[in-house]
């Protein structure tokens, strides 16, 4: 038996969203039913909906930043109860059998994880996500909401925040570490935050100096704008690590020659294009050049019981579902401060 709920689809990449109706699966034994009060609107969305990582499944039903309620739960689920407060993240399903997700990196499956939405499950339906009034997840990967963190500032969390959360452990920032964040965005504004939050010395970078009160605000402890002439070079050596969190091109080789003896680069942004840099600047002071992408599930419960820990949240514009495509413009204009998120209430 199924179920059919509400949610805000786009048919076509040029299409508008409009509000209709999916069908969601009925819960299984393992099965976490929730009821969604905000959504996250991350860059992503925005790409798979307009076929710009193509090739789109249509009808499309966006979101993986998801906050709500446990409204039901299988017969053999023992991690969650009705009234739960929980999220979901970027993935919804894994092989659980593989060398990456018996190591807790899901993301990363061998067999490819399911995603949220835009994505076939092993049974060969189609994902839906969090753009609607309800989800069904399978229990192992559905997130505990700390009760601390309010719906919807945590939402952006589950994909913007594992996203910068990850690489900051991973190449274990800590004291007397100094970070780089490239950019102030919806990533880098929480970069900040964790970095800050693990003891680091961080430093924005961003390309002006417009942000720069709520970069300091956020724990940066400088702030560089590269429109002013001379700030790559003045860097030089500066970093252990660096958080690049812009899809923009940028100049490689300047940014790997900021970073010290062993430093790393961490690319999180997805530029359209190919970047370019010379090996030269890599093993002059064997420096690395890397990417991170999200994290695993219980990577991802940690660094939300980390961010109710230290009061970490993303800052959010709420919007109504109707205002989802001006949302969309907004997002590629650069003009939220520093995420929007979806008020699920408001579909009528």
């Amino acid at each position: 038996m199924t179920t059919q709920i509400s949610a805000l689809l786009t048919h076509a990449p040029s299409t508008a969203f409009q509000q209709g109706t999916i069908t969601r699966r009925a819960v299984r034994k393992d099965d976490v039913l929730i009821d969604i009060a905000y959504a996250g609107i991350c860059h992503s969305d925005i790409h798979n909906a307009r076929d710009e990582w193509g090739p789109g499944i249509y009808p499309m039903v966006p979101g993986h930043e998801i906050a709500g309620v446990v409204a039901e739960v299988g017969s053999q689920v023992t991690k969650f109860k009705v009234g739960d407060q929980v999220g979901v993240g970027c993935f919804v399903d894994s092989c659980g059998q593989c060398d990456p997700c018996l190591a807790g990196e899901e993301q990363f499956c061998e067999q490819g994880a399911v995603m949220t939405y835009n994505s076939k499950d092993y049974d060969g339906e189609v994902t839906y996500g969090g753009y609607s009034t309800q989800i069904v997840v399978k229990q192992d990967y559905v997130l505990r909401i700390p009760e601390t963190l309010a719906f919807e500032t945590a939402a952006p969390l589950l994909c913007a925040g594992i996203t910068t959360y990850s690489p900051l452990r991973h190449w274990n920032t800590g004291p007397g570490m100094h970070v780089a964040v490239i950019g102030m965005g919806g990533l880098g504004h929480l970069a900040v935050q964790y970095a800050h939050a693990m003891g680091a010395h961080v430093t924005v970078v961003s390309q002006t100096r417009s942000k720069e009160e709520d970069g300091r605000g956020f724990g940066a402890s400088d702030y560089r704008a590269i429109s002013e002439e001379g700030t790559l070079q003045a860097l030089r050596g500066t970093f252990d690590l660096i958080i690049n969190t812009v899809s923009a091109d940028i100049d490689v080789d300047a940014f790997l020659k900021t970073l010290k003896l062993d430093g790393t680069m961490v690319f999180l942004g997805l530029p359209e294009r190919p970047q370019t840099f010379s090996v030269f600047s890599l093993t002059s002071q064997r420096r690395s050049l890397t990417g991170s992408n999200i994290g695993g599930i219980k990577e991802t419960q940690e660094m939300l019981d980390f961010s109710a820990e230290h009061g970490i949240t993303a800052q959010v514009e709420v919007i109504n579902a109707d205002q989802v495509d001006e949302a969309y413009e907004r997002v590629v204009r650069s003009d939220v401060r520093y995420r929007f998120v979806i008020d699920i209430s408001s579909m009528t």
